[in-house]
């Protein structure tokens, strides 16, 4: 999977709020962590379906399931009536052409590629739901733990790879994160693009001396028999940013802590 630097903007694609928005839509699970960390509960008309997933939620399951939950199409999303929509690049263009039409105020989220990107989106999704002050306050808490999980001293050599075999490479906040974090990502010494598959062959053929997964206890075979220390690294902290980073960056600095 590959993502476009383009889509790394913020953009709105509406008229500026001229007030407080009263039922926002969220169209993707990073925002939705965002949005129910900056904006009131009852401004909130729904999240994205995926934030219902224990599988594929950035925040805590019993928060999303407190709060209605959309399939992602325009006829659903025009029945709650938004004023305003957080878009991400995967948002169906059908959805979006459906909401121009209407005139429903947009604000386009992209995917970040470092912690500052991500701390502006932060900040954008909480200013167009009129809290500046908690995105603001969201931005030192998270600021706050990125500056506690540096590590001085030479970075160690790790590779992340999740159990499907999806690595996140150049350019993605997770190899941001773990260089915050006192770790330096193998990915490109593979020929490994933003977001890439790494089959098992070429890694068991130059393994990293530490390998970061989700799924530690169901390693394969091959990688069992090699010299890998291996630590796990949850899967839901690798999809997002903006409150997530927090948990991601105390993760990652346990992990630099704990090799020899």
């Amino acid at each position: 999977m590959r993502i476009s630097s383009l889509l790394l903007a913020l953009a709105l694609l509406a008229a500026p709020l001229s007030a407080r928005p009263a039922r926002i839509v969220s169209m993707n699970p990073c925002t939705d962590a965002i949005l129910a960390e900056v904006a009131d509960r009852g401004q909130i008309a729904a999240i994205s379906h995926w934030s219902h997933d224990p599988e594929a939620t950035s925040m805590p399951l019993a928060q999303a399931e407190a709060i209605p939950a959309h399939g992602g199409t325009a006829e659903e999303v025009i029945a709650l009536k938004p004023d305003l929509v957080i878009l991400s690049p995967h948002t169906p263009l059908a959805t979006r052409t459906a909401l121009e039409r209407l005139g429903v105020p947009m604000l386009a989220i992209g995917v970040p590629a470092d912690a500052g990107q991500s701390l502006a989106q932060v900040r954008a999704i909480a200013t167009a739901a009129g809290h500046a002050g908690r995105g603001q306050a969201l931005a030192g808490r998270i600021g706050q733990a990125l500056a506690e999980a540096r590590r001085p001293g030479p970075p160690r050599p790790a590779l992340m790879r999740m159990g499907s075999g999806l690595v996140p490479g150049p350019g993605t906040l997770a190899e941001a994160l773990m260089a915050n974090s006192g770790l330096r990502s193998l990915a490109a010494s593979h020929g490994l693009a933003m977001w890439d598959i790494l089959p098992l062959e070429p890694l068991a053929a130059k393994p990293p001396p530490l390998l970061l997964t989700d799924r530690p206890d169901a390693l394969h075979p091959v990688l069992r028999r090699l010299p890998i220390r291996v630590a796990e690294f949850p899967r839901h902290l690798l999809n997002c940013g903006g409150p997530t980073m927090i948990a991601a960056a105390r993760r990652l600095a346990a992990i630099r802590d704990s090799q020899p």
